[in-house]
């Protein structure tokens, strides 16, 4: 009797384990569209081109979720211009006035306190996103040192012109939407998620809409 009940818990547990291994596609909800205004062109470095039809599934542990939702955002720019730092992980990914922050011109960042070290697979960002630009210098990196000079992983780089200092990067410039940006994060470990940018095709300004981080914390 002890015997087959051993092996039945054996068994949940590895059916458990296969469970916790799963990799399913990373879905969350999106803003509906707001284009607003003409249309202006955009001439900028590195651009990729327009994406057309569904984006294609990215895969996640079952286990992944946002554990960006409403943890704690510090920046290099303590009194925004408009909105506030909160808004960042708010779970609101809409255009509308009220709904984003807005950071001064140059180079800025925004930094998102997960907690406790987690295992990241994905980092999804809305920059400003009711007319067509492009946002310049963005790089995204993780890291355990709150100040970013130690164990620090870049995840994405298209700051080709190396105007944050962290170094230059050869990742594409892109035209924001209502779908945001999901980035790959390939499993890097990590506490904190910083984002820099360097103002945008229209203005000098910083905006952030959301940004999501999908991941599961370490034990």
């Amino acid at each position: 009797m002890k015997r087959t009940l051993s092996l039945i818990l054996l068994g949940l547990a590895i059916t458990g384990h296969a469970r916790a291994d799963e990799l399913v596609p990373l879905v969350t909800p999106l803003p509906g569209p707001m284009i607003i205004g003409t249309p202006v062109p955009i001439k900028v470095d590195n651009l990729e081109p327009p994406r057309s039809g569904k984006p294609p599934a990215f895969m996640v542990p079952a286990t992944a979720k946002n554990i960006a939702l409403n943890k704690p955002v510090t920046s290099s720019d303590p009194a925004p211009l408009l909105g506030e730092l909160e808004m960042v992980t708010d779970g609101d990914k809409d255009a509308a006035e009220g709904s984003f922050v807005e950071l001064g011109k140059g180079t800025q960042w925004v930094q998102i306190d997960l907690g406790k070290t987690a295992e990241i697979n994905a980092v999804y960002l809305w920059h400003f996103h009711s007319q067509q630009r492009v946002y310049l210098g963005v790089v995204v990196q993780v890291s355990d040192d709150p100040d970013f000079i130690s164990g620090v992983t870049t995840i994405y780089n298209n700051d080709n012109k190396n105007r944050s200092g962290t170094g230059a990067g050869k990742d594409s410039t892109y035209i924001e939407t209502h779908e945001g940006r999901l980035l790959d994060a390939k499993g890097t470990k990590g506490r904190y998620v910083r984002l820099y940018s360097n103002g945008n095709s229209s203005t000098p300004g910083n905006h952030y809409i959301e940004v999501e981080v999908w991941g599961t914390p370490t034990p």
